[in-house]
């Protein structure tokens, strides 16, 4: 079982041909072809964190996409925003999170508060 680390796009490239032909039938666990399998697997994902890596969401952006998988309306954040208004301005990117506030946008809705805690990709407007 020769199996080497990726170095360049072409050794990804050939470790990705040699992975999907294990998804056709998928190999026992516990298996010289199983362990082969989750070695390549594993190095694959390293290649890619390294190389491909995706960035979390902008804290709003995250916060309307789990409203819309909810189906939640701005009323629905009030609990963990706080007032309306106040609802909207985080919305409209007019008032930046809270501590309090990312902490009960975890806790109320389940977004991950690695994507709350992050700087905003958009810059606040200075309040008239």
């Amino acid at each position: 079982m020769e199996i080497r680390p990726i170095y360049t796009e072409a050794d990804y490239k050939t470790a990705l041909h040699e992975v999907s032909a294990y998804f056709d039938r998928e190999p026992e666990p516990n298996t010289p072809d199983g362990d082969r399998f989750e070695i390549l697997l594993t190095l694959v994902e390293a290649y890619e964190a390294k190389h491909f890596p995706i960035d979390l969401p902008d804290p709003v952006e995250a916060i309307k996409f789990r409203m819309e998988q909810a189906g939640l309306g701005p009323k629905d954040l009030v609990p963990a925003i706080g007032r309306l208004n106040r609802v909207y301005e985080v919305l409209n990117r007019k008032r930046p999170l809270t501590l309090n506030m990312i902490w009960n946008l975890h806790e109320k809705l389940g977004i991950p508060a690695e994507c709350l805690i992050q700087p905003p990709k958009h810059r606040i407007t200075a309040q008239s």
